[in-house]
């Protein structure tokens, strides 16, 4: 194994993921054998470096894999997470033709990085048949194992068999630092051989060990994997992980979050990130996610413009914190490189991009503000979340996959949203398992016109105020809404007080009553308390018609002054 001390407090390392080598690719006339990859698909324009609707021709790998040397020759680690051979069907694979691949592109990454060290991780793709990972000691487990003994110590070799996770320790000096891999193939929904198990091979267990010793001594951790927690921005409501192991892992990450500098996955092929928050709304911990190699256009049904462009990354860290100080993309946009230019070139920094200082949980968590408030800034995470391949404008259907799900699905215990068009600013702050009324800040003028159907978990922490939450309807109002009456009795956990000199107002009905959601959200009109005229200050007399509208009110008034007059 190829150690290097490091002494400086900057450094970088490279993550790629998805590489999804397809052998058979071919530039040919007859559009149904250009590739396995494309399924039944006609490829019409094939092109040398590939083609959108098929996995990636061996060119393309080898390109990208010599552009990272170009560019950082010298990175002090390299993440591998996962995914190398086609999406085709089972029999047209097999174990060998599985190993043949990861042997052929662990060669090309030994050939071309031979000091590096290198973290990799298995994909639901990397064996055979597809996703069907087990918890139990195997010949692809041991043959891949042997392949990468020279990145891995002989402990993480030996758990690795078993398992396909393991851990080391970052090299060099100062503070302790852990890579942490996990086969989180094992939680996969696509996975039958771990469906009727609570703790697939042990890991989450060990998993718990290891984050505990951490805190003991001190490390910081970065955790990597290839399928991750939550569901797909691209299509709404696809989980990846069955519903009781993705508790289990949020439930962790919430209880070590404080060793756990960042995590890194792929399996989307999107550029994208996701969030983890505490019960008090606090960002406590963020994965990114890896753009692929690949250019395949997924076959999920439902989902639209599901392709990319080549994309590879780069991360700079600090090497005794470990924190994500910026992420450097760089992609091939194939569509140029198959028309005899390519060039793998520099896409966006975040910090350049979205004007954030780095890549912590507390800079994440603000670039969400970011792309809640700022539509312009929506648009140029929706374009770099493809690498450039889909242009179009993210509408509102957009908005609420790409910024509500993006919070909201790491934290999916007895939740599932189902609202159509929420817009952002308010289905971000109901993603949380508690709603605090004094931190959820909805721009009501944004708001109008627009109908939610929203469900919160159905319990609340005995240790807070109030005792267990009730469930709530669909069309539960949030808190904000409700007034300022209803807020200040939520805050102050009893009967809400009222200001000197001012009359009583109508009582917000409670929440179990589940007040009928209002047709319109204006700024006056909130949930069950439709609009009515201003109360007298001086006598606290309500004035005629209260409750229709001042205009119904001068009308009833002028036909009834008719009536008396005989016209």
């Amino acid at each position: 194994m190829h150690c290097r001390n490091v002494i400086a407090t900057s450094g970088s390392f490279w993550h790629i993921s998805d590489l999804h080598l397809d052998p058979e690719y071919q530039k040919s006339s007859d559009p149904l054998k250009v590739c396995p990859s494309a399924g039944t698909q006609p490829v019409i324009s094939a092109g040398t470096w590939g083609d959108y609707l098929c996995d990636s021709p061996w060119i393309l790998i080898n390109s990208s894999i010599y552009a990272m040397k170009k560019i950082l020759p010298d990175p002090d680690f390299i993440l591998w997470t996962g995914d190398d051979t086609p999406h085709v069907p089972d029999e047209k694979l097999g174990d060998k033709t599985v190993l043949e691949i990861i042997k052929k592109l662990t060669n090309l990454i030994r050939h071309v990085f031979p000091d590096t060290q290198v973290y990799p991780a298995m994909g639901n793709h990397d064996f055979h048949p597809k996703n069907q990972l087990p918890v139990e000691e195997n010949k692809i487990y041991n043959v891949t194992a042997e392949l990468w003994h020279p990145w891995l110590e002989e402990p993480s070799i030996q758990k690795f068999r078993t398992g396909a996770f393991y851990s080391q320790l970052l090299p060099g000096l100062g503070p302790r630092r852990r890579i942490i891999v996990l086969n989180t193939n094992l939680y996969y929904e696509s996975n039958n051989r771990s469906v009727s198990l609570e703790d697939p091979g042990g890991q989450f267990q060990w998993l718990q060990t290891l984050l505990t010793k951490a805190s003991e001594t001190g490390e910081k951790v970065y955790i990597i994997g290839h399928v991750p927690p939550g569901v797909f921005e691209k299509k709404r409501g696809k989980p990846w992980f069955r519903k009781h192991f993705n508790q289990r892992y949020t439930e962790i990450i919430q209880k070590h979050h404080a060793v756990i500098a960042a995590q890194f996955f792929g399996h989307h092929h999107t550029d994208s990130f996701r969030m983890f928050y505490d019960n008090t709304d606090s960002p406590i911990s963020v994965i990114f996610l890896a753009p692929a190699v690949t250019p395949w256009k997924t076959t999920l049904p439902g989902v639209q413009n599901g392709a990319n462009n080549p994309g590879i990354r780069v991360f700079k860290y600090d090497r005794e914190t470990l924190l994500v100080k910026d992420i450097v993309t760089y992609y091939l946009n194939l569509t140029h490189a198959n028309m005899g230019t390519p060039e793998w070139k520099k896409e966006y920094s975040l910090t350049e991009a979205y004007q954030i200082p780095d890549g912590s949980v507390r800079s994440m968590h603000l670039l969400v503000e970011k792309l809640m408030k700022d539509e312009s800034q929506l648009q140029k995470y929706y374009r770099y979340n493809s690498v450039q391949y889909d242009n179009t404008f993210c509408d509102d259907s957009c908005q609420t996959d790409h910024i509500f799900w993006r919070i909201s699905q790491t934290q999916s215990r007895d939740f599932q949203p189902t609202c159509e068009r929420c817009r952002p600013s308010l289905a971000r702050r109901l993603s949380f398992k508690t709603v605090p009324a004094t931190r959820l800040g909805v721009n009501r003028r944004r708001m109008e016109g627009y109908r939610l159907g929203l469900f919160l978990p159905a319990e609340k922490p005995a240790s807070e105020p109030g005792g267990s939450r009730v469930a709530l309807s669909p069309h539960w109002v949030p808190p904000l809404l409700r007034g300022k009456q209803a807020r200040r009795r939520e805050r102050r956990g009893g009967e809400a007080t009222q200001r000197p000199g001012r009359p009583a107002p109508r009582a917000s009905p409670a929440v179990e009553e589940t007040p009928r959601f209002p047709r319109s959200l204006q700024a006056r009109e909130i949930a069950g308390r439709k609009r009515t005229g201003s109360p007298r200050k001086e006598t606290g007399v309500v004035r005629p018609g209260a409750g229709k509208g001042r205009l119904q009110a001068r009308r009833k008034s002028r036909f009834e002054g008719s009536l008396k007059e005989g016209i």
